[in-house]
């Protein structure tokens, strides 16, 4: 690849405003955080929201108001999360849809969450799956671990591509319960994907940001940063802008000689629909 897809994960469901301020939680925040991310070298914004009490939701009124003002201020691709926070229902995660994102998040497996477990059981899996498909939006596999790799073969050899043609996934690294964020573990995650993949990126949670970006830049990989994933830019040095992160991810991306991509060629990447 001659350049990398760097996406922003801006807010999440887990940190607490009232422990990190500098959380876009408001739409205003968020649009505010996608056009500085945009100019800092994003291409996607994986969006959670949050309620009039900074609390996560799944509100398809808030998601809807969200991607509309996204869409209307940036060029970048919008990517709702279908995982909401743990304790989300799966029928208000399924109707994350009808907010029309271009992309949305697909877990392909059920994972230990630190504490908690993120519950994705493989009906629920399918069923998003063909939704995703019946709705032309793309999906972007969610990968915590290796057992999520083996899933995705068994996704696709059953129902087949998703909209658009390609597959394009994201190793979550470093999460208590899944797959370490080392360059061992990437690799091995790598080497195991389906041949029909096209195009993938890496997380790394917390201290693993920086070991799994460099992993990720070099075995050909792209890019997911944001405060949902990393709230810190070294030991003592808390991030004050999600911006901080795309900058930092733009920097290593053009050492590597893999400068970031544009909306628009990220939209050719992942062939995502251009007319909603």
């Amino acid at each position: 690849m001659a350049s990398t897809l760097i996406t922003v994960a801006p807010t999440g469901a887990e940190t607490a405003k009232a422990d990190w301020p500098a959380l876009p939680t408001t739409l205003d925040e968020l649009v505010e955080t996608a056009k500085r991310c945009e100019s800092a070298g994003a291409a996607m914004i994986h969006i959670h929201i949050r309620d009039g009490e900074h609390q996560p939701t799944l509100d398809l009124g808030r998601l809807t108001d969200t991607v509309t003002a996204v869409r209307e201020n940036t060029g970048l691709i919008v990517q709702l999360s279908t995982g909401g926070a743990v304790t989300d229902p799966y029928d208000h995660r399924l109707r994350v849809l009808d907010a029309v994102p271009d992309s949305c998040s697909l877990t392909m497996g059920t994972v230990n969450f630190g504490d908690d477990v993120f519950m994705n059981p493989w009906p629920f899996v399918t069923q998003l799956y063909q939704l995703t498909q019946e709705r032309e939006v793309v999906p972007e596999f969610e990968l915590f671990d290796l057992g999520h790799v083996a899933a995705l073969h068994r996704l696709l050899d059953k129902y087949g591509l998703p909209y658009g043609g390609r597959v394009h996934c994201d190793l979550v690294m470093g999460v208590p319960g899944g797959m370490p964020g080392t360059a061992d573990a990437l690799v091995a995650a790598v080497n195991a994907l389906p041949d029909a993949v096209t195009s993938w990126s890496a997380t790394g949670i917390g201290r693993t940001a920086l070991p799994v970006a460099l992993a990720a830049l070099s075995k050909g990989g792209n890019l997911r940063v944001g405060m949902e994933d990393t709230l810190t830019l070294a030991k003592g040095q808390p991030v004050t802008h999600n911006a901080e992160l795309v900058e930092r991810a733009a920097t290593l991306a053009t050492l590597a000689q893999r400068p970031p991509m544009s909306p628009d060629e990220a939209r050719d990447l992942l062939n995502v629909k251009r007319d909603r």
